[in-house]
């Protein structure tokens, strides 16, 4: 399997991994072989980066924390949830719980994988797989940190539901008046969920304050903001820096990773920061590198202590028949990649 960019793919190519709707339906299933219409349409609804099938990787599994049949239970449940939320009405917290214990004793199976964000993202599912993708991240980092299994429970949920404030009408994030910006906005929606407890709400509520006192909605610095908060605005910054266009590009992940750790101690905390790196893919699986060799290949595995020294497996033709081997970051330590080609 291969991750490439949209522009790349061609027809009779087979796609690597199904794609997902808001709420949770397939839109393409795993193994289907894409043709110029379904290219196109994935590019209208804003699909930029997608994984494909291909002989000389095909036995190259992507590791992954949380299953496909997970995620769609998790998506479905947030797509129930921001509906009722729209149209103020009273949401399932029942529901809401069990969802989200599923995806803790996965999480917790496979706390030693590391996390690459390549869900298939499109212009209606972009909310969902971003709170799922801040949930993953920020549960492992709890996790990385010794939160006790009630704590990962709130910090979890937290997550999931740490941008509710963008679905208020009300909410203008533009505005001076703090009480407009989503983070506020989400507080209230959550402040008086009895079920839910207020440290939840005040995930929604700080994930946007900065170690400095520089960020919003009140300015708090340091230990004024809760760890949960500091530990999801690590996960939220991340994932933006990934599929925010707001900056004017999307980040790689080694370029967004070098940006966090350049954050950590004054926009972000620290300890928080150590413990993401532990969690996730500097250079994912299936992703195309140039090496300082000048050769070309793809990332096949990982190491969890070195996720900036992969495994690539380099394909070259020689004559009539290809030649194959794979380089060990790890250990070969005076090679590195040189660039990412998309």
């Amino acid at each position: 399997m291969r991750y490439v960019h949209i522009e790349n793919v061609e027809s009779g190519q087979y796609l690597g991994r199904t794609i997902f709707s808001a709420n949770g339906s397939v839109l393409l299933s795993e193994g289907v072989q894409l043709t110029v219409f379904m290219i196109t349409t994935l590019k209208r609804i804003g699909v930029t980066m997608i994984y494909i099938q291909d002989k000389q990787f095909e036995d190259v599994e992507i590791p992954e924390v949380l299953s496909e049949e997970t995620k769609r239970v998790v998506m479905k449940q947030m797509n129930d949830t921001f509906d009722s939320i729209r149209s103020g009405k009273e949401f399932n917290t029942k529901h809401l719980y069990q969802s989200i214990d599923s995806l803790l004793e996965e999480v917790m199976s496979n706390q030693e994988v590391l996390v690459q964000l390549s869900d298939i993202r499109t212009e209606d599912n972009d909310m969902y797989v971003h709170a799922l993708n801040v949930c993953i991240i920020s549960t492992l980092i709890g996790i990385n940190m010794g939160l006790a299994s009630s704590q990962l429970r709130e910090l979890a949920i937290g997550a999931l539901l740490h941008d509710v404030g963008k679905l208020e009408l009300t909410t203008d994030d533009g505005s001076d008046d703090p009480k407009r910006h989503h983070t506020w906005r989400g507080f209230e929606a959550l402040k008086h969920k009895r079920e839910l407890s207020l440290l939840i709400a005040h995930v929604a509520f700080q994930h946007h304050e900065t170690i400095d006192g520089e960020g919003w909605p009140r300015r708090l610095s340091g230990e004024e903001i809760h760890l949960y908060a500091k530990i999801v605005a690590v996960a939220n910054t991340y994932d933006n820096l990934l599929f925010d266009l707001s900056e004017g590009r999307r980040m790689l992940p080694h370029d967004a990773c070098e940006r966090i750790v350049a954050m950590a101690g004054k926009k972000l905390d620290h300890e928080a920061v150590i413990q993401f790196l532990r969690t996730v893919s500097v250079y994912p699986t299936g992703t195309s590198v140039r090496l300082t060799t000048r050769e070309t290949g793809v990332v096949v595995g990982q190491h969890r202590g070195l996720p900036g020294r992969p495994v690539v497996r380099i394909v070259k033709t020689v004559g009539d028949e290809l030649d194959v081997k794979e380089v060990d970051l790890a250990k070969h330590t005076t090679v590195f990649i040189e660039s990412v080609l998309m």
